[in-house]
């Protein structure tokens, strides 16, 4: 039976290199419970083969058009064990077509009290704040080729809220044709 590493690939690793990102921007890992690790597909192909391969390790939260693909996120029957404590839930998302982009495991996201308060305890930190002000607000911290990315509300409370209010897109049936 396959593991979620033979899956997404040498977690270890790409938890490793976040913790040692946060550490060397003087970030101390208790900010906040780390509730997802994304993985961004090479193509459709991979998509859905790890669509697939990923029901064994979780139930499916939702699947929906984010951007213009569909991004899937599954919450864990165990949570992957980190240095951030244990992260509960994994995305999957397909490929923005027509745009290059690093695939694997490329972010992991934190829940914070507070984007703003954030900013300001660490304010020698090069967030990206370009969606500070956005609809779902975040900082991102680039830790080339992977990110951090800092939000207020965790992934699954998030796609909750979502489903409750009726605004998941729905992948289009013909998508992957």
């Amino acid at each position: 039976m396959a593991t979620l590493e033979d899956v997404l690939g040498n977690t270890g690793h790409f938890l490793r290199e976040l913790e040692q990102g946060m550490l060397d921007h003087g970030l101390p890992l208790v900010l906040g419970p780390m509730d997802h690790l994304c993985y961004r597909a090479l193509d459709n192909a991979e998509y859905l083969a790890l669509r697939t391969a990923l029901t064994q390790f979780g139930d499916v939260l939702v699947e929906g058009m984010i951007g213009n693909r569909p991004i899937i996120t599954f919450k864990l029957f165990q949570p992957l064990a980190s240095p951030f404590g244990p992260i509960p839930c994994v995305e999957l998302a397909a490929p923005k077509a027509g745009k290059q982009h690093f695939h694997g495991l490329e972010h992991g996201e934190i829940v914070v009290p507070n984007l703003q308060q954030l900013l300001n305890e660490y304010s020698r930190v090069p967030f990206n704040r370009t969606a500070l002000h956005g609809p779902a607000p975040e900082l991102t911290l680039a830790l080339s080729p992977y990110q951090i990315k800092f939000h207020c509300h965790s992934l699954a409370d998030t796609i909750a809220r979502e489903i409750a209010c009726h605004q998941v897109n729905a992948v289009p049936d013909d998508y992957f044709s």
